[in-house]
């Protein structure tokens, strides 16, 4: 054979290639087939009006999930963010009644900022592991919400009606809560491939010792990456408590794992150095429509639990099976 005669890609190792540029496709593909599921399952659920409630039911997950997206790309993961938003959600509800909103709210994201900090300087600075970390200062959390339940017994709780407005909220069928979540995306998204910042989480997660060789204090973007998980994770908790309009102890709590799967269904990678957000949005959509799905089916508690996690371990084993090379 000449040695100028071009070697044929197979058909598959292309496809593969391409998925691999375009991660994204494969992950709209079954997004799009599980709403196609869902119609054909409940002929006209797939409406405006659901198609709005999805979105606002994704949107507080998806801000959740932009924490473990962002530490997850140092090789890290925050599984404080459940009680961090449960946190500022219940501290808001409960300052309001004696504050203006607009304080209450400043007031509720200062322990959520406090506990990433602490996430921070326990990772970055005296070398903790993340999950240790993390966890941690989750049950630390959860006790101090815990007393600070007990001193606030006579004061009462209530959702301002700016909160209520942009959890429930429709304007012309879109939901309201897309004003903050659009530019919040946009935000991430756009920091993470044109800002310095967003270049040194990757090159973090990539070789943590090159980065140190280069000059990078690693220890400095870690404390300022889990601050501002613990900023995003409060800023969900507000939306979801203006969504469900219901402070508790557990609010946020049962997102936490959700959280971690968008992210990882979405290509990022647990290792670090891999992975984005617009992912992650597309994996916060296909987990909440999975959800209505496995409701459809009235399928019961247990069973959907299970159900749930095989199909998020399967969807995840597949996707990075396609966009990685063999």
């Amino acid at each position: 054979m000449s040695t100028g005669t071009a070697v044929a890609i197979p058909i598959g190792r292309r496809l593969r290639r391409f998925l691999r540029d375009q991660p994204l496709v494969p992950l709209i593909v079954l997004l799009v087939g599980l709403v196609i599921v869902l119609e054909v399952l409940r002929p006209g659920i797939v409406n405006e009006r659901w198609i709005a409630n999805t979105i606002k039911f994704a949107i507080p997950l998806a801000i959740l999930a932009s924490c473990q997206t962002l530490t997850m790309l140092t090789g890290g993961i925050d599984l404080s963010v459940g009680i961090v938003a449960t946190v500022s959600a219940f501290v808001m509800a409960t300052q309001v009644t004696t504050h203006d909103p607009a304080i209450a709210i400043a007031i509720s994201l200062l322990p959520a900022i406090l506990i990433g900090l602490a996430n921070g300087i326990g990772a970055g600075v005296f070398r903790v592991h993340p999950l240790i970390m993390t966890l941690g200062l989750s049950l630390i959390a959860t006790g101090g919400l815990q007393v600070y339940q007990r001193t606030v017994l006579a004061t009462g709780s209530a959702i301002p009606d700016s909160l209520a407005w942009l959890g429930t909220g429709r304007t012309n069928g879109v939901p309201n809560s897309l004003v903050l979540f659009v530019p919040l995306a946009a935000v991430i998204i756009l920091g993470l491939r044109r800002t310095g910042f967003g270049r040194l989480l990757y090159a973090i997660g990539d070789n943590e010792n090159a980065a140190r060789l280069s000059g990078v204090r690693a220890w400095q973007v870690i404390v300022v990456l889990y601050a501002l998980s613990g900023l995003l994770a409060g800023i969900a908790g507000l939306v979801y408590v203006g969504l469900i309009k219901a402070p508790s102890l557990s609010l946020a709590v049962p997102l936490l794992l959700p959280s971690v799967a968008a992210a990882v269904i979405g290509g990022t990678s647990i290792f670090g150095g891999r992975g984005g957000y617009g992912g992650t949005i597309v994996g916060a959509l296909i987990l909440t429509v999975l959800t209505t799905l496995l409701t459809v089916l009235q399928v019961p508690e247990g069973a959907r639990r299970i159900l749930f996690g095989f199909i998020i371990l399967a969807v995840t084993a597949a996707h990075v099976r396609i966009t990685e090379d063999s």
